[in-house]
């Protein structure tokens, strides 16, 4: 979950990157959820500049696939190579508290900034402090207004809030900085149908369909769709 909303990816993709090997994890006995180390967050990273570059998932894989095998660091050297924005991202994907600390050293000596106060809010979010949240999301755009995740996660806590409005306004602002991120149409598509604008809950849900054609809900999507689409049907 923590990995969807750093890198605004489907959980599908990336539980098929991982059990595909694509991207290394370590897996828990008692659950179902991976761990990822320093070698993977940095592979997500990549991913994120690519998308932003308007590659497709698929390109991606294959840079991906690619680079199996070509990272070898040694521990020691690797904890002194670390700036305080990857020691923070590193300690955040294992659960440490001492993460949030780090993000803001990392905030403190001009470091990753925007990304720094975004998943601090994250962890805000985990801990349950939404308004501390909003604070840092909002403090992630004022340091890049075009910080797609901050945008992103800015949308999903107006959406909660039922503050519809402030919600489209962030989705949409995401969709323009980052076309391929699919997640953003298929929230989009909900807040529109709230919205009673019918026609553009069908676009924005057609578009998330371009995007993820392997996603398993795939019929219920389509019927949907259809649904959307008819104008004898009264939408709620």
């Amino acid at each position: 979950r923590e990995i969807k909303q750093l890198f605004g990816l489907s959980e599908r993709t990336i539980r098929r990157w991982t059990e595909q090997g694509i991207i290394q994890a370590t897996s828990s006995p008692e659950s179902k959820d991976y761990s990822f180390d320093f070698h993977a967050l940095t592979q997500f990273r990549r991913v994120r500049e690519l998308r932003s570059q308007g590659q497709s998932i698929r390109q991606i894989e294959a840079e991906l696939q690619g680079q199996l095998n070509l990272f070898r660091a040694e521990v020691g050297r690797l904890a002194r190579l670390l700036t305080p924005f990857e020691e923070a991202l590193l300690l955040h994907e294992q659960g440490d508290p001492k993460a949030a600390d780090c993000y803001v050293e990392a905030i403190g000596e001009g470091d990753n900034v925007a990304e720094a106060y975004c998943n601090l809010a994250i962890i805000n979010l985990e801990q349950g402090n939404l308004a501390k949240a909003l604070d840092n999301f909002t403090l992630s755009l004022k340091s890049d207004p075009r910080h797609v995740e901050a945008h992103y996660n800015l949308g999903n806590l107006y959406y909660d809030a039922g503050e519809l409005p402030l919600a489209r306004l962030h989705y949409e602002a995401a969709t323009q900085i980052e076309p391929g991120f699919s997640l953003v149409y298929f929230n989009l598509a909900l807040v529109y149908h709230k919205l009673g604008e019918s026609a553009a809950a069908s676009a924005a849900l057609e578009k998330y369909m371009q995007l993820e054609p392997d996603d398993e809900e795939i019929e219920a999507l389509k019927q949907l769709l259809r649904a959307l689409q008819d104008p004898r049907r009264p939408t709620r």
